[in-house]
């Protein structure tokens, strides 16, 4: 073990001195935001702007009831969005507490143990196992030492360290043999002592941090697109509405009819549904989402799911298990191959080489593959119980550069005699300590590159005896015996291979990148489905390549190992250049900044670091790979589901509106009051939310190519179907009006008609845009629950309206004589049901949008 007592470190006022100068070993904090700022900021959207106009308008119409609902809304949505401005803004805090652990330093020629954030440069270091690193550091001395540097890398096995001797060149974190240790990762072995280089920001994990906090998050296009076509609606309403009033004054003299009749215009044409319906879709799309394991930070990735093209997936942890399993023993030329975890079924020839593996392992271990072979002894619990009964820890030669294998030397305790001696490594090292023949030395090799060649890490096994008091000083002086080799493999989670599929049935393409070795990327994509992995490109690869010239391999490679951290966002980044939409998986400090930068950045709930869940999009809580189709298969449901809704709520609002001011343009009494547009958005505003957002999907939504982002929800083609439904609503409606006022009926039985025949067109354009794959039949009976209780709610309403004289009072309306109820239901039905001929001719057009 090193020894400390060697070192004086710096003195205490040479720390201080640093600290002052240099700073806290700690990533800055990003300027938060003055609460008043943030609110202010919030409350400047257009569309919340236009929430706030609307129930001021209410509220001067009397609409109290309408008024408190805008208002509730707007201060729900406000809150909402100032906790998640507040939620993000913990992504560096996050960050810094990572690289801030405590830490055993070196002052004045004493031990201390510090807080991470007072390390200052210069600093010597007690590492021990089990230890989180505060600093990046240059390593004096060592004794056995592995690392995990996983959060850095990606790569889930722990790498070997070895002294600094003289002046070497700056490296990046992985590979073996590097003098230098960085902060935030794990010593999973050994010990060292070490002299502090960086700290802070000047860190490797520091430098991720700063890309994470340079990187912008843009507006999502739908949220660009809902808030243009508001305030073009909103611009639209106010200069009718003032039209209207000049005219109808100019006309009448009376102002405050005239008033009256722009304000219910203007109630008619704003569209303060569209702000709502958004809020409530994604609230609900995020609730829905959740139940299938996966948790919704930012809800405009729910829009943007279902227009994923490219899904970049780490390895480590999100394909794989993240841990290390026997897979194969090879004694000689047998070998056995372990199937679902049945130990017991292992041969009892295999018995000696599992446990020399484990005698050459640490009684605690902290590396995976000790582990491992731990439980597998454990799991043949006689054999276990006898290597702990039996054997004495003794002495441990550990690796060094020269000899990469670590030997321990045991008494036994039962029969005394010799020591039995275990070592086991690299099968190139091991084969060296045992003198092996060429021909048997060749034939060992060859079946290692084998074994590496299906995904497997190999450590070589052997056994020695001595004398307890003779014990050389170095492990090669063993005279050794070749027993066998074990591989152990990361294997693929069981859904990972399915959900690949599914995933290339929705038209996306899965990319691996890890900053393993490429062949076990290979095999894993291999064995999980991914296809084209005969090509890859490595982290080197990656760093030679022009951004041009990357983007247009990035088109044809799939597998990407070896990979730094920047890297991972040059990818992303490339992808994003060549026009696609990228969806990326990760857990590490390491995916943070190419998560944030993804269009959907989705993290693991289970295995993942604080800091990929907030720079993330999305958070796998399961870690389950196939929750991530789901998710897609969700995210284009409500999508489409929004799109219908928004269809809807422009085509409703044409006869509503055409009605306010079509009888003022051709001298009839004004038909719709505001008491009549209120019940219509109390209709209106569950139908364009629950009622839409809870139908079902189409059941080939997963055997689609992904939706173009670019596909505006409210293009021209879009807005036109809705208009043309909604003009043929409106022509009905007003042929059916004129026509019940010029042929006798009083103005009350005539409004009767008219608006009794809105209410029913209503309830048949929301059936009838529910689908474009349905009939309005097939739609109706569809199972949409909530679509009957709208219905019969409205249906219910207008009865009361009709027959309870206060109401009738209220609303000028008379009871319909039975003969008017079926001509009205037959005109509703004529209204809309003209419109199924049109959704059979552009179906098949319509499917690529949901």
């Amino acid at each position: 073990m090193p020894n400390p007592k060697t070192y004086t470190g710096l003195t205490t006022e040479e720390a201080t001195r640093l600290l002052r100068t240099e700073g806290y070993n700690e990533l800055p904090s990003q300027k938060k935001q003055n609460g008043l700022m943030t609110f202010l900021k919030v409350l400047s959207e257009p569309m919340l702007l236009l929430l706030i106009a609307s129930g001021t308008i209410y509220l001067f119409m009397g609409s109290l009831g309408d008024a408190i609902m805008l208002l509730i809304a707007v201060f729900v949505v406000v809150i909402i969005t100032v906790y998640q401005e507040h939620k993000t803004e913990k992504t560096l805090e996050a960050l810094r507490d990572l690289s801030s652990p405590r830490a055993l330093v070196i002052r004045d020629g004493v031990q201390k143990r510090i807080a991470g954030r007072e390390v200052v440069r210069g600093d010597i270091m007690i590492l021990r196992e089990g230890d989180r690193v505060p600093a990046d550091a240059s390593i004096l001395e060592t004794n056995n030492l592995l690392v995990d540097e996983s959060l850095l890398t990606g790569e889930s096995v722990a790498v070997r360290k070895t002294v600094l001797s003289g002046e070497v060149e700056e490296v990046r974190p992985g590979g073996e043999d590097l003098p230098f240790v960085y902060s935030g990762t794990l010593i999973v072995s050994g010990h060292a002592v070490a002299r502090v280089d960086k700290t802070g920001v000047h860190t490797e994990i520091g430098k991720i941090g700063k890309s994470l906090g340079s990187i912008t998050t843009e507006q999502t296009l739908l949220h660009k697109e809902t808030s243009r076509v508001v305030r073009t609606i909103a611009v639209i309403a106010v200069v009718l509405c003032i039209v209207v009033v000049v005219l109808s004054t100019l006309a009448t003299g009376n102002l405050l009819e005239s008033f009256l009749s722009g304000l219910t215009l203007a109630m008619a044409l704003l569209p303060e549904e569209f702000p709502v319906v958004l809020a409530i879709f994604l609230t609900l799309g995020a609730w829905r989402i959740s139940k299938r394991h996966v948790l919704t930070r930012r809800s405009a990735a729910i829009e943007t799911l279902g227009a994923a093209t490219v899904l970049c997936t780490d390895k480590t942890g999100t394909l794989t298990h993240n841990s290390m399993r026997l897979s194969r023993l090879y004694l000689g030329n047998a070998s056995y191959e372990i199937r679902n975890d049945a130990l017991a079924e292992i041969p009892e020839e295999y018995q000696q080489l599992l446990s020399y593996s484990v005698l050459a392992s640490q009684k605690e271990p902290y590396d995976a593959m000790e582990k491992e072979l731990r439980r597998v002894c454990e799991g043949r619990s006689e054999h276990h119980e006898h290597l702990v009964d039996r054997f004495k820890f003794v002495k441990e030669y550990p690796i060094t550069p020269e000899c990469l294998a670590v030997t321990r030397v045991w008494s036994d305790s039962e029969h005394g005699g010799p020591c039995t001696v275990a070592v086991k490594g690299a099968p190139e090292a091991v084969a060296n300590l045992c003198h092996l023949p060429d021909e048997e030395r060749r034939v060992i090799l060859e079946t290692v590159e084998h074994m590496s060649s299906t995904g497997l890490r190999v450590l070589a096994v052997a056994q020695a005896t001595c004398d307890a008091e003779a014990l050389p000083e170095h492990q090669q002086e063993f005279t050794y015996t070749y027993i066998g080799l074990v591989g152990f493999i990361d294997p693929p989670r069981e859904t990972a291979p399915r959900a690949v599929e599914e995933a290339y049935g929705a038209g996306m393409r899965v990319i691996m990148i890890t900053g393993d070795y490429p062949g076990t990327a290979q095999y894993i994509g291999q064995q999980i489905g991914i296809r084209d992995t005969e090509s890859y490109l490595t982290g080197e690869d990656l760093a030679n390549l022009p951004p041009a010239e990357l983007q247009e391999r990035i088109k044809t490679v799939n597998i990407f190992a070896r990979v730094l951290p920047e890297q991972k966002l040059l990818i992303v980044n490339a992808l994003k250049a060549n026009g696609d939409i990228v969806a990326m998986t990760g857990d590490g400090v390491n995916d943070a900044p190419a998560l944030k930068a993804a269009h959907i950045g989705i993290a693991m709930g289970e295995r993942g670091t604080d800091v990929a869940r907030e720079a993330s999009a999305l958070i796998l809580l399961d870690d389950d790979f196939s929750s991530i189709v789901a998710a897609v298969r969700l995210g284009r449901r409500i999508y489409g589901n929004l799109k219908r809704s928004m269809g809807y709520i422009i085509a409703i609002h044409v006869p509503i509106a055409g009605m306010s001011v079509l009888p003022l343009v051709f001298g009839l009494p004004a038909v719709l009051l505001p008491a009549h547009i209120a019940f219509l958005e109390l209709i209106i505003d569950p139908a364009c939310s629950t009622v839409f957002e809870s139908q079902r999907g189409a059941r080939d939504l997963m055997r689609r190519k992904p939706r173009d982002l670019n596909h505006s929800m409210f293009s021209l083609r879009a807005v036109t179907l809705s208009v043309i439904q909604g003009l043929g609503v409106l022509v009905v409606t007003f042929i059916t009006y004129h026509y019940a006022i010029t042929s006798g009926r009083s103005e009350e039985l005539a409004r009767s008609f008219v608006f009794s025949l809105l209410v029913l067109s209503n309830l048949m354009l929301i059936v009838t845009n529910l689908s474009w794959e349905r009939s309005v039949v097939s739609s109706f009976f569809s199972g949409n629950k909530t679509l009957y209780v709208v219905t019969t709610a409205a249906l219910v309403c207008l009865g009361v309206v009709f027959y309870v004289p206060f109401f009738a009072e209220l609303f000028h309306v008379v009871a319909l004589p039975v003969i008017d109820i079926f001509l009205v239901v037959g005109i509703a039905v004529v209204s809309v049901v003209w419109f199924e001929l049109v959704k059979l001719y552009l179906h098949p057009h319509m499917r690529e949008h949901y």
